[in-house]
C-alpha cells in the first residue's frame, strides 16, 4: 500500500511540474487580451495597429477600442483599457492628464518634436497669429477646427481668447478640415485650421504654422504611452514589450502618409513593421 501511495504522490508531482513547464512556454497572460484603446486620429492609428501586430506576434491577443479622446483616457483610468499609445503630452491632451493623470500610468515617450497650432497654405501672406484679426475678411472669419472634443481645439480656444481673435471656431471632423483645407488651396483661397505635426497633409500640401509669439500652443509636445495603473504588475511581460515601444516621428507621419494614400491600419502598419525588423526586435527586447 505504502509503495502504491508513493507512486500516485510521484506521478502527481510530474503531472504538476509538467503544467508548470508547459505555462511558462506559453504567455501566461493569453486567456486575456490587450485592450488598446484609441480615438480616431491617424497618429492613434499608426501606433496603436503597431503595436497590436508586435504584441501578436508573441502569442498575446489584442483587442482595440475606438473612442473619443475622453472616453479613451476615462477607460484607461478606470482600468477598463490597458493601454494607450498616442497622448500628446505636455501641451495638447494636458487637460485630460490633468483630470485623469493620477489614475495612469506614464510608461515611455514613443516619439519627441510633435508639434500643434494654426496652420495656412504657404501662399498666404502672412506669419503670425497677431496678425489674422487685420485680415478677417480673408479668412471669412473663421478658423476650421477638427472633433469638438480634441485637445487642440481645447487650446485653440485659449488662444483665440489670449489673442482676441474675433474669429469662429468651427467643428468638424479631421477628415472634413483637411478636405476643405485641400478644396481651399485648389482655388487659392485664404483659409487657417487647427492642424499638427506628425500629419500627412504636411507632405501633401504646401502649409506653414502661424508663429505664437504668446506660446499658447507650447514648445513642442512628446507623444506617449500610457497605461492602466497596476498593468505592470499583473501583465509584466505586455509591460516590458511597450515599456521599450519608440518610434521616430517621421516613422509615425509615413505610417499616417499611407493610411491617407488608402491603405487599411492593419495594412500600413504591416508595411512598416516588415520594412524595419531591427527596430521590432529592439521593442521585444532580441
Amino acid at each position: 500500500m505504502k509503495s502504491v501511495i508513493l507512486i500516485l504522490v510521484l506521478m502527481m508531482t510530474l503531472a504538476a511540474a509538467g503544467c508548470v513547464q508547459q505555462e511558462e512556454e506559453t504567455p501566461s497572460e493569453e486567456a486575456e487580451p490587450v485592450i488598446i484603446g484609441y480615438p480616431p486620429w491617424d497618429d492613434a492609428r499608426a501606433n496603436t495597429f503597431v503595436l497590436k501586430q508586435v504584441l501578436e506576434s508573441e502569442g498575446y491577443e489584442v483587442e482595440t477600442v475606438n473612442a473619443d479622446l475622453g472616453a479613451v483616457f476615462q477607460g484607461v483610468a478606470q482600468g477598463d483599457i490597458d493601454i494607450y499609445a498616442s497622448a500628446w503630452l505636455p501641451t495638447t491632451q494636458g487637460l485630460y492628464w490633468d483630470r485623469y493623470g493620477n489614475d495612469l500610468d506614464y510608461v515611455n515617450n514613443i516619439s519627441t518634436g510633435a508639434k500643434i497650432g494654426l496652420v495656412v497654405p504657404t501662399y498666404v501672406t502672412i506669419d503670425s497669429i497677431n496678425e489674422l484679426n487685420e485680415n478677417k475678411d480673408k479668412f471669412e472669419g473663421v478658423v476650421q477646427g477638427i472633433e469638438p472634443g480634441a485637445g487642440i481645439m481645447a487650446t485653440t480656444e485659449v488662444a483665440m481668447e489670449e489673442y482676441n481673435l474675433d474669429y469662429v471656431l468651427s467643428a468638424s471632423s479631421t477628415v472634413g478640415m483637411a478636405t476643405e483645407l485641400q478644396d481651399s488651396i485648389d482655388n487659392e483661397e485664404w483659409m487657417v485650421v487647427t492642424l499638427w505635426q506628425p500629419h500627412w497633409a504636411f507632405a501633401r500640401m504646401d502649409l506653414k504654422f502661424l508663429e505664437d509669439p504668446k506660446n499658447v500652443y507650447g514648445e513642442g509636445d512628446n507623444l506617449v504611452l500610457v497605461a492602466r495603473k497596476d498593468l505592470s504588475e499583473d501583465r509584466p511581460d505586455v509591460y516590458e514589450i511597450i515599456s521599450r515601444y519608440e518610434m521616430d516621428i517621421s516613422d509615425v507621419g509615413s505610417i499616417m502618409l499611407d493610411l491617407d494614400q488608402g491603405l487599411s491600419p492593419e495594412e500600413a502598419a504591416a508595411k512598416w513593421i516588415e520594412n524595419n525588423p531591427e527596430k521590432v526586435n529592439e521593442w521585444l527586447g532580441e
